[in-house]
């Protein structure tokens, strides 16, 4: 069991109210019927280990969670960063979390990034075709 509670009746959605795929996102969970509980990375903080588990849900390496390409992380560590290790990288999501390529939603045993906000709704669909 992982450190983040999950359940089919809740989307948890992690996302940067900075970004306007995250914003839309969230607008298209909150105009569905389901229950959202949504963390705004700009002001909540997630820990190494939820990010850990993140990323294991997502089947992807944690440095993939991460836009090496945002701002942030540009001015912070530069075209040529020195990161190698997963530890690395979890320290740039814990002390910089704005850098996090893509909203996440999280839905019982489902875990997914959302690329554009219309993937959403293909996700409610698909959610309500199996109720």
């Amino acid at each position: 069991m992982g450190v983040i509670s999950t359940n089919k009746r809740e989307i948890k959605l992690f996302y940067n109210a900075e970004t306007s795929v995250g914003m839309q996102t969230l607008a298209y969970l909150k105009a569905s019927k389901k229950k959202i509980l949504d963390v705004d990375l700009s002001k909540t903080k997630v820990t190494g280990t939820q990010w850990t588990e993140l990323a294991k849900r997502l089947e992807k390496p944690i440095k993939e969670l991460i836009n090496i390409e945002h701002p942030d992380f540009m001015k912070e560590y530069g075209k040529t960063h020195d990161l190698h290790g997963d530890e690395d990288w979890l320290k740039v999501l814990v002390n910089n979390p704005k850098v996090v390529t893509q909203p996440i939603l999280v839905n019982g045993d489902k875990v997914i990034q959302i690329d554009t906000p219309s993937r959403v709704m293909s996700f409610l669909e698909e959610e309500e075709d199996q109720n």
